[in-house]
């Protein structure tokens, strides 16, 4: 997509076809307000300022960008790559990556898999709802 891509590091949990079948951008400098939301399975990247909710409710991806920033929002998709800079709820029903880049302030609920880079700067709640075994 652009020179960004190539400096990241690869995603280690979320799928690369998932990330390589994005075909929505903000791009960095773009500022968007409102809801995003979809039935169908499709992704979103956001390089620039979203300000509002994501609902991908059809299965989905969400990839927040080094330089994107999300704001006082509530983003639900499967799988969700956070590298930037996310202030609101986030609800991964299958995987949840948060990168050392990453900055989120609010709430991480996944049902499957999470994977939290080391330098990832997190405040709030992280919640599995799954369902947890008895040992």
């Amino acid at each position: 997509m652009n020179g960004h891509d190539t400096q990241r590091a690869p995603a280690r949990l979320v799928p690369a076809e998932q990330l390589n079948a994005i075909s929505s951008l903000i791009a960095e400098g773009a500022q968007f307000e409102g809801t995003f939301s979809s039935a169908a399975d499709l992704g979103l990247k956001i390089d620039g300022l979203l300000k509002g909710d994501i609902r991908l409710q059809g299965g989905g991806t969400v990839h927040i960008g080094a330089t994107g920033v999300v704001e006082g929002t509530t983003i639900e998709a499967d799988h969700v790559l956070i590298e930037g800079k996310v202030r609101g709820t986030v609800v991964a029903r299958k995987t949840l990556e948060i990168t050392g880049s990453a900055t989120l302030l609010g709430d991480a609920l996944y049902d499957a898999l999470l994977d939290v880079h080391p330098r990832a700067r997190l405040r709030g709640k992280v919640e599995f709802r799954g369902e947890i075994e008895q040992a």
